[in-house]
């Protein structure tokens, strides 16, 4: 059978990175960085990422995690690419028309040529540590706020945990995102996160829970015995094994 390699492409608000996997999910070739251009359309989106690509060795299949709410490759919405320079700045009506309901999945998959996935990224990210057993919960600390949920192995629709109120008029991007963070300092920053983890644990009931993304070596303080702090180039990494985890996945373009 002929070995698969993936392009696995982790998109977030101040950075899109990628690189090519092997059939065992090891990188084969050094990861690319560019940092997330400002405005960016659905249209610019797809531009970048197939030049992106072209930076990168052949492959037969794409993994696209993106920020927001991602329903079967479509975006329903999209937190920082509506914006005119980037998170926390200006949305722009015209940009939040043009991603509602964009088909990013089909858009890319035609750029790239090769059938592609694309899910949230917190998502993908959580693909690469989840164990396959019991209700494992991922948070990813970013920009914002990612969560993604498997039940056994299995992918759950996506909860969009990071526009949800923690107290009156903030949102849990604002309470915990890298803004915080920057304003805080690492050490109250961490107890804020800590005491969030402390609150969402009752709500969710996990059997296990993994917290990542690029500020998560920032942390200042242990979360609890059931939560287990993994590294960020899971978000990369995690591009390959979503295709194993029993999720739909789409047919070669044309």
């Amino acid at each position: 059978m002929d070995l698969e390699r993936t392009l696995a492409i982790d998109c977030g608000g101040s950075g899109l990175k990628g690189s090519v996997l092997d059939d065992e999910g090891a990188m084969i070739a050094e990861r690319v960085r560019i940092a997330t251009p400002y405005p960016m359309g659905p249209e610019r989106f797809v531009e970048v990422l197939a030049g992106l690509a072209e930076q990168l060795p052949p492959a037969d299949r794409a993994t696209i995690g993106m920020p927001g709410m991602i329903r079967h490759g479509r975006v329903i919405s999209t937190p920082h690419y509506i914006t005119v320079a980037g998170p926390h700045s200006t949305v722009d009506p015209r940009l939040e028309r043009a991603w509602h309901r964009f088909d990013a999945q089909a858009a890319l998959a035609r750029a790239l040529g090769i059938p592609t996935l694309v899910v949230n990224d917190a998502e993908v990210h959580a693909a690469a540590v989840v164990t396959g057993q019991g209700l494992e919960v991922t948070f990813t600390l970013g920009t914002g706020l990612g969560c993604a949920v498997f039940d056994d192995g299995v992918l759950v629709p996506k909860i969009e945990l990071s526009r949800s109120p923690v107290r009156k008029g903030v949102i849990y991007d604002e309470w915990i995102g890298d803004r915080a963070r920057r304003e805080l300092g690492a050490k109250r920053w961490s107890t804020r996160v800590r005491k969030a983890i402390d609150g969402l644990r009752p709500m969710f009931l996990w059997d296990r829970c993994y917290v990542g993304g690029g500020n998560a070596a920032r942390l200042r303080t242990g979360l609890g015995e059931d939560v287990t702090i993994v590294p960020n180039d899971a978000g990369i990494a995690g591009g390959i094994r979503l295709w194993e985890l029993g999720q739909r996945t789409p047919d070669r373009p044309a």
